[in-house]
C-alpha cells in the first residue's frame, strides 16, 4: 500500500465518488478507512470508531467474519469462477440456492435468479414482472407503480421507479410508464395527517385511485421497501404492506419487496416482508447476503410466479437477462457461510434488542435538543434523525450545520451516514449494549455542537 502522504495528497483527484459532486470530494476529502474489526473501522490517522452505517447497510455481520472469509479463499482455490449461463452451472450456487428456499419458505419464494448486486435485483425484477405478464397472455401489463421517497438503486428501470429527484432529475427523461403514490411519511405527506395508521389508509386509497386511473390491466408491478431505506428510514404502520398485498391480489399486480437493506434480519425479523406478515411475488436481495465481503444479490421467485415461467410451451418465458457474474462461485459459497454465520448468532434478535435500545436513546436526544425534528426506528437496527432549523416549519438544517455534526460525532467515535437533512444510521447487527452507547454519546456530541 502506498504511504499516508502519497494517498491523503491523492485523495478523491482520481476517481469520481458515488453520490457525491466530484468538486465537494475534492474540496472536502473523504475520510480513507484502512481496517475494519468487529463494528469498528481504523482510518488513516489510527482513529478507530464504531460504523454506525455498516458499511453501506450490509456487513452485518462485521468486519471479522472468519467463516465467510475462510469460505472465499478456499473457493478461490477450487473454480475461482465459471458462468451459470445456459448450459453450465456450479455445486456453489445449486447449494445456495436450495438453502435460500428453505430461508424464505415461509415467504413462499422458491427460485432464486442471481445477480451481482441490489440495482441488478431491482432491474431483474421489474423485467421478470413484464415477461411474467406477457407469457400469461396480458401483454399489456407494463406499468410500474411505487412510492414517493422509495429508493430502488441505479440502474435506470430502478431510477424509474425512485421516489426522490435527488436519484432522478439529472437523468431524466427516464423509462416512461412509472408512476407514484405518496409515501406513508408521516413527518411530511400530501394529506398533512400525523396519525400514521390513518396515513396509511390514505396512502392505500391513493393506490387505489391510481390504479383505477391507468387501468389495472396496464399495470405489470407494485414495488416497494417494508421499511423505507435510503429515502429516511421511514416505516409504515403495520397495515401498509397487507393492504398493498391485497390491492395487488384484487388488481392481478404482482408485488415486487425490495429488502436488498431489509433481508437477513436488519429488521429485526428475517425479512421486511415477514415482518409485516406479507407474501410478495417477488424480492431482491443483495447487501447482507455476503456482509458486503463479495458483490452478490439474488431475485428471489414465488411458486406461484415460477410456476408461469415453467410451465409456458410458447418459449416466451425464456429468461433474457443475466450478467456475467451471475451466480459466481466465490459470491456463492460467500453468501452459504454468511447465512450459516446469520443464522448461528441469530443476529435477527440482537438486532431487535440492540434497535429499541438505539432509537430509545434517539428519542431522548429528541427532547433534548429543539434541532431534531423527528426521530424514526423502531424496527430493528435501522434509525434515522431528521434535522430542522425550525420545527414549527419543518424548514431543514443547513448544509453546513449536519456536515459539522457529522464531523463531530466521527471524532467522537462513531461513523454515521448523511442524507440530506438525515442522520442514518444502520450499524452490524452484532454490536453490542456498549456500541450502541458510543453511538449516542457521539451523537450527541454532534447534534450539541450545532445546536
Amino acid at each position: 500500500m502506498k504511504d499516508a502522504n502519497f494517498l491523503k495528497e491523492h485523495n478523491a483527484r482520481n476517481l469520481w465518488h458515488p453520490m457525491a459532486h466530484p468538486g465537494d470530494s475534492i474540496a472536502n476529502p473523504p475520510d480513507i478507512i484502512v481496517e475494519g474489526e468487529g463494528v469498528e473501522i481504523t482510518d488513516l490517522d489510527g482513529k478507530r470508531t464504531v460504523d454506525a452505517v455498516g458499511g453501506l447497510w450490509n456487513v452485518n455481520l462485521g468486519y471479522s467474519c472468519t467463516p465467510v472469509k475462510q469460505a472465499i479463499a478456499a473457493q478461490l482455490d477450487k473454480l475461482p469462477y465459471y458462468s451459470i449461463f445456459r448450459g453450465t452451472s456450479n455445486d456453489a450456487v445449486i447449494e445456495l440456492s436450495q438453502m435460500l428456499k428453505d430461508f424464505f419458505e415461509p415467504e413462499g419464494l422458491s427460485r432464486a435468479f442471481f445477480t451481482s448486486g441490489g440495482s441488478d435485483s431491482v432491474e431483474i425484477a421489474l423485467r421478470l414482472a413484464r415477461q411474467y405478464h406477457k407469457v400469461r397472455g396480458e401483454a399489456g401489463r407494463v406499468k410500474y407503480l411505487s412510492l414517493k421517497k422509495g429508493y430502488h438503486g441505479t440502474h435506470t428501470l430502478g431510477a424509474s421507479v425512485n421516489g426522490n429527484a435527488n436519484f432522478r432529475t439529472q437523468y431524466e427523461p427516464l423509462m416512461p410508464g412509472c408512476y407514484h403514490i405518496p409515501a406513508p411519511y408521516t413527518y411530511r405527506n400530501p394529506f398533512n395527517e400525523t396519525d400514521p395508521e390513518r396515513l396509511a389508509q390514505l396512502c392505500l386509497s391513493a393506490l387505489e385511485d391510481e390504479i383505477a386511473f391507468q387501468g389495472a390491466s396496464t399495470i405489470a408491478a407494485f414495488i416497494m421497501e417494508p421499511v423505507l431505506g435510503a429515502g429516511g428510514v421511514i416505516p409504515p404502520h403495520e397495515s401498509f404492506m397487507p393492504g398493498v398485498r391485497e390491492i395487488c391480489s384484487k388488481h392481478g399486480i404482482l408485488l415486487i419487496a425490495d429488502e436488498v437493506i431489509t433481508a437477513f434480519g436488519r429488521t429485526g425479523d428475517w425479512t421486511g416482508s415477514r415482518h409485516w406478515g406479507v407474501q410478495p411475488d417477488l424480492m431482491c436481495t443483495a447487501k447482507a447476503i455476503t456482509n458486503g465481503y463479495f458483490p452478490f444479490g439474488a431475485v428471489m421467485v414465488s411458486d406461484a410466479v415460477a410456476e408461469v415461467f415453467e410451465k409456458d410451451s410458447t418459449g416466451k418465458a425464456a429468461i433474457g437477462s443475466g450478467y456475467t457474474y451471475s451466480g459466481h462461485p466465490v459470491g456463492a459459497a460467500a453468501a452459504i457461510a454468511c447465512l450459516k454465520e446469520t443464522e448461528r448468532l441469530q443476529v435477527k434478535d440482537n438486532a431487535a434488542a440492540r434497535g429499541k435500545q438505539l432509537y430509545d436513546g434517539l428519542l431522548r436526544l429528541g427532547e433534548k435538543y429543539e434541532l431534531i425534528g423527528d426521530v424514526r426506528g423502531g424496527h430493528g437496527l435501522m434509525c434515522a434523525l431528521e434535522l430542522v432549523a425550525d420545527r414549527d416549519t419543518k424548514a431543514p438544517i443547513d448544509k453546513k450545520s449536519i456536515g459539522t455534526l457529522h464531523n463531530v460525532t466521527y471524532e467522537a467515535g462513531a461513523m454515521v451516514r448523511i442524507s440530506g437533512n438525515n442522520v442514518i444510521l444502520s450499524p452490524p447487527l452484532i454490536l453490542s449494549e456498549a456500541h450502541v452507547n458510543t453511538i449516542l454519546n457521539a451523537l450527541d456530541q454532534g447534534v450539541a455542537a450545532v445546536s
